[in-house]
């Protein structure tokens, strides 16, 4: 016979080891021999919370083992960047940073990648495994091109061949991949003469080149500007500008042209050494060296006759070099080139004929009253007219020859004989002079006589300029509308007044007027206005100010314009009322579509955007608004009864885009009307009767009237009195009128049934209202043939009036002083037939009527109790019924 042994504990600890080993899963063991690697793919700039990949479900884990997998990043700063790993089940999740693939690799390419690689954990120990994960981030295009400047200058001759080629050096950069990258050049304006090429290196990148595609004229346009395009591939492709400026560099391809090609003199045999004779003008359009212009004497011109006439090479004037003694008539040609850079010399021609002395030579002798330097004759634009300049004599003239003087050129200037004197003339001013019409003059005084001799002097005349112009607006009133709640230093407009005066004189500043607010700046240069601070139109809706613009002359000149700066309106403000909520009190029965009250609003917008419309939130099928007043109405009488309190939610929105709106709370208090009669619940009815004992002592509360009235304060105050009896004698019973309680105040000496008419009544203006009811009581030991008394109670009884009304109990405190009443007439006619007493029983009465007062404040809590019985009265008027019937 064997005995079973129990197994120890330690058998029993690895029997259970051995089982979990054949037990657990051989593929999980299995995954954990090696480190795993993942790659997910995700777009940059992806929201926090957007699901990467599930690791655990990816490694085919069995998430059912026990102790359960536990997953974890290594990198902790990483987790906190970019991603977030459910501990529990291994998914990855974006963190709180967008991942920007330009940021993390800005220099990786497409071909390369952008990776990021995380090293996570698995746990527990026995699980242990480190799982390498990379995340390869896919460009988005998220960046436009950018040029590395805002303005890109090229620089492009004008003799530049078609189809000539220029390389855009600062080509733009875009940061993204691939098609995300620039794609393409265009220009905004190609002006006809221009087009865009793109070229792409060997390492990828876009080049753009500007092509020539038609002729180009430095003198008809020196520069042209337009803005550079560079697109990249996206969808929609997204671009990036600047502004291209092409300045056209000169090139000599115009030659000096005189002005005059013949050019005849006449010149005294005896003239002086530096006699003007002529000024040569020629012109080339070309600019700095090319423009360059030379004047010498043709080979053809001979050297003695070089020597003669001094040509200035630079100015192109012609000058006597030496004194001519030649007593007979002669006349030389004289020849003039004027040369440029690689250019044929265009060619004038001076003839100067010398004509003969007899007795010395006729003369123009100038006598200058101006100032004078060199023949250049200084006036100020300030000289008023037939202001002199000078006096020219005729000298050596033969007396029998009619001679004839007169001046040559434009100008407002005029030679006159002076004083009947012979051969004496002033030259003078016709009018005044503007150095800002004209600056210079060249005048010529000639001087003939019937022998066709013609005698010349050749006079400048310069203006100076003075300070006799004001700056001028081109608006004296310039009008500026911008809208409210601008930007800080917006931009208002650039003011501009020019001034004709030269150098210092017309240089124009611009000062504001001292009545300008300070938070309008202007540019003293360039005239830009500026406002330095948000605009609030409902703290100001038009400004007003002047500017002034100022030269730099002496004295100083100035001239005004008024700017009007009128801010417009947006709607930036809400329906504000006046109130934060609103209290209405309304009698209850108040007609329908009666004015309950008006809601005052307002908008500090305008137009539209002020325009305000009222709505009812709730309530909107009892009650109405008007949108115009504001006047809240009801569509029907209300009654307290049924609802005391009314709150509303009105809302007022503006007519503004997107509106704006506010609300508020109305309430509506009914005010109570004496609409409801007392309702008495005790007794039920007229036919209910109480057992009195013969025994009951005088003194004892026998029954009690109770009565509810709906209404509220003294409309709900209720009063109760005796009006009329049957059985029993004068004062046999008294009813307190304030509570109900019917005491007896005499024995009952005969049996049989009483009955009292109780009148019960509120306090209620301007009319009180009231109800009867009968209270019957049967006198006897016991009620022995109850439908004996049911009979007495139907049969027709005549009802004595009470001798004491219900009103006199609220004078009296018991029938103590009821004897007293018949002294009220008297008491009367005496306080009305002895005025001296009069304010004895002002006094006295307004003493009764205080103490009264906090009695009916006292009730009225008691009052309003019942009101608020519902299931529960029943039970109370059982509870009373059962009181009489011990009695």
């Amino acid at each position: 016979m064997f005995r079973s042994r129990r197994p120890s504990r330690r058998a029993r600890i690895w029997g259970i080891y051995i089982l979990i080993l054949y037990t657990t899963p051989l593929s999980c063991l299995a995954n954990f021999s090696q480190a795993k690697e993942l790659i997910y793919k995700i777009k940059e700039g992806l929201p926090k919370g957007t699901f990467i990949g599930a690791i655990g479900v990816d490694l085919n884990l069995d998430f059912t083992v026990e102790p359960p997998f536990l997953f974890s990043l290594t990198q902790k700063k990483v987790s906190e960047q970019y991603v977030n790993i459910n501990n529990t089940t291994g998914e990855l999740y974006t963190s709180n940073a967008e991942i920007d693939r330009e940021t993390l690799c800005p220099y990786s390419s497409e071909e390369q990648g952008c990776f990021l690689s995380l090293d996570v954990f698995v746990l527990p120990q026995q699980y242990f495994q480190l799982v390498k994960v990379k995340l390869l981030i896919e460009d988005l295009n998220d960046n436009r091109p950018k040029f590395p400047t805002d303005e890109i200058r090229m620089v492009v001759p004008e003799n530049t061949p078609v189809n000539a080629r220029f390389a855009v050096e600062l080509s733009a950069v875009d940061p993204d991949l691939g098609i995300y990258g620039v794609q393409t050049y265009w220009l905004v304006n190609d002006f006809g003469v221009f087009t865009l090429d793109v070229e792409e290196n060997d390492g990828g990148e876009l080049t753009p080149f500007l092509i020539v595609t038609d002729f180009l004229d430095r003198e008809t346009q020196d520069e042209y500007v337009t803005d550079i395009i560079a697109e990249d591939g996206g969808t929609p492709p997204l671009l990036g500008a600047a502004t291209l400026k092409i300045a056209i560099t000169d090139v000599n391809d115009n030659c000096p042209k005189f002005t005059e090609s013949q050019i005849n003199v006449t010149l005294q045999g005896n003239s002086s050494k530096g006699a003007h004779l002529a000024h040569l003008h020629a012109f080339d359009p070309d600019l700095g060296a090319n423009a360059q212009i030379s004047y010498a004497y043709s080979e053809r011109v001979p050297r003695d006759t070089r020597s003669l006439f001094h040509l200035d090479k630079i100015t192109g004037r012609i000058k006597l070099a030496r004194k001519i003694d030649s007593f007979t008539s002669t006349f030389y040609k004289l020849t003039v080139l004027a040369s440029g850079p690689g250019c044929i010399p265009a060619v004038a021609t001076v003839t100067v004929y010398v004509i003969k002395v007899v007795a010395g030579p006729p003369t123009v002798m100038p006598r200058y009253i101006a100032p004078e330097k060199d023949g250049v004759v200084t006036l100020k634009e300030s000289e008023p007219a037939l202001s002199p300049i000078a006096f020219f004599t005729i000298k050596n003239m033969d007396k029998s020859q009619r001679l004839d003087c007169y001046l040559e050129g434009s100008g407002p200037f005029r030679l006159v004989p002076y004083q009947q004197l012979e051969n004496e003339y002033l030259l003078e001013t016709t009018s005044t002079l503007d150095y800002e019409m004209t600056s210079e003059y060249e005048l010529i005084v000639v001087a003939n006589n019937t022998q066709g001799l013609v005698i010349k002097a050749f006079l400048k005349v310069q203006v100076l300029d003075e300070n006799d112009n004001a700056p001028v607006f081109q608006q004296s009133l310039v009008e500026i509308s911008i809208e409210e709640n601008n930007s800080p230093n917006t931009f208002l407009t650039q003011l501009q007044a020019s001034d004709p005066d030269s150098e210092s004189r017309g240089e124009v500043i611009y000062i504001l007027g001292g009545d300008t607010p300070g938070i309008f700046v202007v540019d003293r240069l360039t005239g830009v206005l500026t406002v330095v601070t948000s605009l609030d139109r409902e703290e100001k809706e038009k400004y007003r100010f002047i500017v002034r613009a100022v030269d730099q002359g002496t004295p100083r000149r100035e001239s005004v314009a008024t700017v009007v700066v009128t801010v417009l309106d947006r709607n930036d403000n809400s329906p504000r009322f006046i109130n934060k909520d609103f209290t209405f009190f309304v009698p209850e029965n108040f007609p329908g579509y009666g004015e309950i009250g008006v809601l005052s609003v307002t908008d500090a917008d305008t137009g539209r955007n002020g325009w305000v419309a009222l709505s009812i939130i709730n309530g909107s099928d009892i009650f109405m608004i008007d949108t115009g007043r504001g006047a809240l109405r009801a569509k029907t009488p209300l009654d307290r009864e049924q609802q005391g309190t009314y709150q509303l939610w009105i809302e007022a929105a503006d007519g503004g885009e997107p509106a704006l709106s506010s609300v508020t709370m109305v309430t509506v208090l009914l005010l109570d009307v004496n609409d409801n009669p007392p309702i008495v619940l005790f007794p039920q009815s007229n036919q209910s009767y109480m057992l009195v004992l013969p025994s009951t002592t005088p003194g004892t509360s026998i029954a009690e009237v109770y009565a509810v009235d709906k209404d509220t304060g003294m409309n709900a105050v209720i009063a109760y009195s005796i009006i009329k009896r049957k059985g029993g004698e004068p004062g046999s019973f008294a009813i307190d009128p304030e509570t109900g309680n019917i005491t007896l105040k005499r024995e009952l000496s005969n049996r049989g049934l009483y009955s009292l008419l109780v009148k019960v009544s509120d306090h209620g203006q301007p009319e009180p209202l009231y109800s009867m009811v009968m209270v019957n009581f049967f006198v006897n030991e016991t009620v022995s043939n109850e439908s004996y008394i049911q009979s007495l109670l139907t049969r027709s009884i005549d009802i004595e009036v009470e001798e004491k009304p219900w009103y006199i109990g609220q004078m009296t405190d018991g029938p103590e002083r009821y004897e007293l009443f018949p002294c009220r007439p008297v008491l009367i006619a005496l306080s009305v037939a002895c005025l001296v007493f009069f304010f004895l029983v002002v006094i006295l009465i307004s003493y009764i009527c205080c103490k009264r007062l906090k009695k009916i404040r006292k009730k009225r809590s008691e009052v309003e109790v019942p009101l608020k019985m519902k299931n529960g009265s029943t039970h109370f008027l059982n509870r009373k019924l059962r009181q009489m019937s011990n009695i």
